[in-house]
């Protein structure tokens, strides 16, 4: 962007010690959408006052999260909630200058390994196994507990750098593997975990009104890769001291899965120098409502 009379004149103002000024200034700032981005980051990088670097680090980090809103909103409204594009949305919070190319090619790399080695005559369990053997063992994506202190492991983009990941996103990436290989496995609402269902081949929630539980060949640890039976299902209700109710079983949406990212994402942000971050966030959640 050019930098015009007007820019640098509101540049100058950056540090009026008024508060109203400031806040006028920043609000005709973010105006002019990211492209002035370039301009106060040499600002920033020529001055010398730590309360205007603030104040530049502010206003960057709110035309990053305008124009991530506008992302979302997009994303929301369009027919296919494309679940990966929606994951590395998210992980654009956290790093708003992510390029999303070396993680669509680790995807890719995984798809053509797994692709590679399926046909048509194995079962829904010999599926799973060269899912599991590919990407646990052969690719060595690990699953870590989930931690609020390393929001790293909330990004899709990080995880599939450092092939460690906790039950969501490592759920995520299962899931848009199966999905890319015609593969009818989905996370399910199974509370406090995130467990990946593997159904029928002809089954789809959005037309069969019977108990999903009963189109459900196995379950999949998404940390692990480790598949369950009804009965290991059964026995973790039962140690919960919940019913097992029909909803449970039923695949969650995308935009589903990416409010639960978002929600989850958001706790790694509760001191309080940062909790505007976790406001921001439920903001975007609340938008896919």
């Amino acid at each position: 962007m050019q930098t015009t009379k007007e820019i640098n004149a509101l540049f100058t103002l950056i540090d009026d010690p008024d508060e109203e000024v400031y806040s006028t200034v920043s609000e005709k700032l973010v105006a002019y959408g990211k492209g002035i981005i370039p301009n106060l980051e040499h600002l920033w990088e020529t001055t010398l006052n730590d309360t205007i670097q603030e104040r530049i680090e502010t206003i960057i980090h709110r035309l990053h999260f305008t124009d991530l809103t506008q992302d979302f909103t997009d994303w929301s409204e369009s027919a296919y909630h494309d679940l990966l594009l929606g994951a590395l949305l998210v992980a654009r919070f956290h790093y708003p200058d992510l390029q999303s190319t070396q993680a669509l090619q680790e995807i890719e790399k995984i798809r053509r390994n797994v692709w590679l080695e399926l046909n048509n005559f194995l079962t829904p369990l010999e599926q799973a196994n060269v899912l599991t053997s590919i990407l646990y063992k052969y690719y060595r994506l690990k699953g870590v507990e989930i931690n609020y202190e390393q929001p790293d492991d909330f990004c899709i983009h990080k995880v599939l750098a450092a092939k460690k990941g906790n039950a969501i996103t490592n759920g995520i990436i299962y899931q848009v593997m199966c999905e890319l290989l015609d593969i009818n496995a989905r996370i399910i609402n199974i509370p406090k975990q995130s467990i990946i269902a593997f159904f029928h081949s002809d089954y789809d929630s959005s037309t069969q009104t019977e108990n999903p539980q009963e189109a459900i060949h196995f379950y999949i640890d998404s940390t692990t890769g480790q598949a369950f039976s009804h009965k290991d299902i059964e026995q973790y209700f039962i140690r919960i001291g919940q019913t097992p109710q029909p909803e449970f079983f039923k695949p969650k949406s995308h935009k589903g899965i990416i409010q639960l990212l978002i929600k989850e994402t958001a706790k790694c942000f509760s001191e309080p120098s940062v909790q505007y971050k976790q406001e921001e966030l439920m903001q975007l959640h609340e938008l896919l409502k």
